[in-house]
This record gives structure tokens, C-alpha cells and sequence, in this order.
């Protein structure tokens, strides 16, 4: 389980959060909603060390997070999707999600098993893995950073507007994934966040609402863990037709 406790953070002398806390419980997904420059995006930066905090704990099954590097907390466990996915553009897709692992040095069994894994829930990335990320859609660069946090993400995995920009078809392909990740990781803590929750609706066992830096709702849900193509089809039209951006 990973808990935040009275997280405020500031940037550059603004205050963008302000005593932030929640629990993601293993095995569940929570979706954190908001609107642009809510703080969405700061609270997962927080939590992956990559922004200073003011004050407040994150913790992770008790082990206090704050003083430790991104790269420590990614030893432990939790993977971070960005928005804009940060891929190496003169590098494979294979490279790219290999380069956690490579970070952690894990051994070579440990990365082709890990990699195994990730190539039968995204087929699609194991058809594109000789590819230079540099020449893929930005849709698809989503995809390859879901497979890239997913490589070391064993207790947490933290998306950030995960369907920004997507086309309709990425944008089902990656419901379908996240709808089927309880299948492969039971056990894994998931957190979203969105700007639009009408597709997430159906796999979010929690929501969270954040408004100027400061969770303003919750609420718990009864959810069925796997969604059937059809359900998924219909909540994709819905957070697709609302997008801004229709291209990949």
C-alpha cells in the first residue's frame, strides 16, 4: 500500500499542492480527477520524487519515500507513465522499455522474462520493437511508456492522462490493457489521472477529485475487475468524441 499524508508542494514560490492525502490500496485502481493545472500531474511527480515537497510523508508499505531518489522508488516498486511519455527518440521501442531495467540492474533472465510479459498484454509493442521510438505515432509512444513503467511496476503503477490524444483504436487497445491488468498484476495498486473519467468509470475502484491543489471529493466504487469489448467500445466512443485531440 502506498499513503501520502499532508503533501504540499510549491514550484518555483506557487503553491500547487496543498495537503494532499490518500491511500491506493493493493489491487485496487484509483482515478484522480481534475482539471488542467489542478495538480494532477504534481502529485505523481511528488510521489516519484521528480519535485521537491514542502512537507507531508509518502510512504510505502512503511517505508518512508521523501529522501529517497526517483530512481530508488523505482527499485521498490512503482512505475511512472508520463504524459508526454519521454522516450529516447534514437532508440528501439525494445531499448526504451529495457532502460528501467538496465537502471536497476536486473538480471538478464529477470529483463526477457519481465519483457515477456509485457509483449502478451501489448502485442502490438512486440510487432513494433525494432522500431526507433523517434518514428512512432504519439499514440503509440503512449502505448510503449504504459510497457516501459509496467517493466517495474511490482506494487505501483502511476499514469498521467493516459488517453490524451489518443485515437479511437489506441485508445481501446489501452482500455482493453488496463481493463485485463488485474489479469497478469492482482495485486497491483494502480492510480490514474484523467480530465475526462467516463471511460475509466468502469475499472476505478475509487475517485478522487482535486481542485487548486486540494482533494475535494471521494468516492468508492462497485466495479467489475474485467469489461467486456463492448462496454469498453461504448465509454471509448464517450472520452474520445470529448477529446480535444483526435490525433495519435
Amino acid at each position: 500500500m502506498l499513503g501520502i499524508v499532508d503533501l504540499t508542494v510549491s514550484i518555483e514560490g506557487v503553491r500547487v499542492l496543498r495537503n494532499v492525502g490518500f491511500e491506493l490500496q493493493d489491487g485496487k485502481t484509483t482515478i484522480l480527477i481534475g482539471r488542467n493545472g489542478a495538480g494532477k500531474t504534481t502529485t505523481l511527480r511528488a510521489i516519484m520524487g521528480l519535485v521537491a515537497c514542502d512537507s507531508g510523508t509518502i510512504w510505502l508499505d512503511g517505508e518512508h519515500l521523501e529522501a529517497l531518489p526517483g530512481y530508488q522508488r523505482a527499485r521498490l516498486g512503482i512505475g511512472y507513465a508520463p504524459e508526454d511519455r519521454r522516450l529516447i527518440p534514437d532508440m528501439s521501442v525494445e531499448e526504451n522499455m529495457r532502460l528501467p531495467m538496465l537502471a536497476l540492474n536486473l538480471p538478464k533472465r529477470e529483463t526477457t522474462d519481465r519483457l515477456d510479459e509485457i509483449y502478451a498484454m501489448l502485442p502490438e509493442l512486440h510487432v513494433m520493437r525494432a522500431r526507433a521510438a523517434g518514428s512512432i505515432s504519439g499514440g503509440q509512444g503512449k502505448m510503449v511508456a504504459l510497457g516501459r513503467a509496467l517493466t517495474v511496476a511490482r506494487k505501483v503503477l502511476l499514469l498521467d492522462e493516459p488517453f490524451q490524444g489518443l485515437a479511437p483504436a489506441l485508445a481501446l487497445e489501452y482500455a482493453r490493457t488496463l481493463g485485463q491488468l488485474r489479469k497478469h498484476r492482482p495485486d497491483l495498486a494502480i492510480l490514474i489521472t484523467e480530465s475526462t473519467p467516463a471511460l475509466l468509470d468502469r475499472i476505478a475502484d475509487r475517485t478522487l477529485q482535486i481542485e487548486r491543489g486540494e482533494i475535494t471529493d471521494s468516492s468508492n466504487h462497485e466495479v467489475q475487475t474485467c469489461i467486456s469489448s463492448s462496454t469498453v467500445a461504448r465509454e471509448t466512443e464517450t472520452i474520445v468524441s470529448g477529446s480535444k485531440s483526435m490525433r495519435s
